[in-house]
């Protein structure tokens, strides 16, 4: 998959950074700083793309029940 691709991104997660952009752009910031920072902020908030489902975050406890 090349960089930038966002096929691997729920459409959640396209809509979410959708939203977020809209409100950079509305603060004054480039149309692609706010693309940039909309992505940034998807990633870090649900972790990368792809990932639906419940479930998806486990937390450390079950992790080690795992092992």
């Amino acid at each position: 998959m090349p960089r930038g691709d966002k096929d691997a991104y729920t459409d959640k997660q396209k809509r979410k950074a959708e939203h977020i952009e809209e409100g950079y752009i509305d603060d004054g910031v480039s149309r692609k700083e706010a693309e940039e920072r909309a992505w940034r902020t998807v990633n870090k908030q649900d972790g990368g793309g792809n990932q639906s489902g419940s479930g998806r975050k486990n937390s450390a406890k079950n992790k080690e029940k795992k092992s």
